[in-house]
């Protein structure tokens, strides 16, 4: 069975219901809309959603020209880095034996993206490995404005000068990840602390990206985290090493939160944990066996 495609576009809004579900609409007259997640504090949305590659295509144009006519980045405020109106745009393969066909995907909307809505966008992930998101966002969007002005970057599609109001567009292919949010009472601090500690960078947990936020409408601090191999290290993993670092450090951890969508052996190996079950994977999940044989 031929499995769609998955995106994952980060828009910089999450107060505004009516333009986060006019970016919805767009997205959902083309593809299959899963999820949509929106969060105040960090000011910014997260549309999940499936189709095949035309159809993650269309989606994405209709979203990103969507976005362009409703965000003004000259008045956005949020906890998250970002540099664009639509900010990072990933094409994610659901089998590792599709990643040409997200590599392809990615292309095809980068280089429409740049040429017909005329926007600065940036290749990475697979399409230019070794970057990533950070490597564009540093700064913020001044910097990188900065960092093309003085030639230290050209955009792979759309044109050099980057609109204030609009910003530019990251565009990548990657294998599925997790996007995952702690959330702590204590002083701001101690979030940036623990995510230095776990962040990959810092020698903690392979494949694992992570910021210290302040969230101020909610009256917390977050420890937000892309977990980009989560085979290599375990979520459950993760969330107990924060907890440990949270309390040593006079902090309590109060919850957390899934953005968007998860791969099912991950839920699968976080369970298995749980219930201290050897050897359990996703073979031992009814539903996961019927759709194996199905396809």
């Amino acid at each position: 069975m031929r499995l769609p495609l998955e995106s994952v576009p980060n828009f910089s809004e999450g107060r505004d219901r009516r333009t986060i579900e006019a970016i919805g609409g767009a997205i959902a007259e083309h593809a299959d809309l899963l999820d949509v997640h929106s969060d105040h504090d960090h000011n910014r949305s997260v549309f999940t959603f499936v189709g095949e590659e035309s159809q993650v295509v269309s989606a994405l144009l209709a979203a990103v020209a969507c976005a362009g006519e409703r965000i003004d980045l000259r008045t956005h405020r949020g906890a998250h880095p970002r540099v664009g109106a639509a900010d990072v745009i990933p094409v994610v393969p659901i089998r590792p034996d599709d990643a040409d066909r997200a590599r392809a995907a990615a292309l095809e909307a980068a280089r429409r993206i740049g040429e017909e809505l005329a926007v600065p966008v940036f290749l990475y992930g697979d399409l230019a490995p070794g970057r990533g998101p950070a490597f564009y966002r540093r700064g913020g969007l001044d910097e990188l404005r900065r960092r093309v002005e003085a030639g230290e970057l050209v955009p792979d599609f759309g044109p050099a000068d980057i609109d204030p109001a609009f910003g530019a567009t990251i565009v990548g292919a990657r294998r599925p990840l997790i996007a995952f949010n702690v959330n702590l009472r204590g002083p701001v601090t101690v979030a940036r602390e623990i995510a230095t500690l776990i962040r990959e960078q810092g020698g903690g947990f392979p494949g694992v990206r992570a910021l210290g936020l302040e969230l101020p409408r909610a009256q917390l601090i977050q420890v937000s985290m892309n977990i980009e191999d989560w085979e290599a290290a375990a979520l459950h993993d993760i969330v107990a090493r924060i907890d440990i670092e949270a309390r040593s450090r006079g902090a309590e951890m109060v919850g957390s939160e899934l953005v968007g969508l998860m791969p099912a052996g991950a839920a699968v190996a976080a369970a298995g944990a749980v219930f201290r079950t050897q050897k359990f994977d996703p073979s031992h999940v009814l539903e996961l066996r019927l759709l194996e044989r199905q396809g």
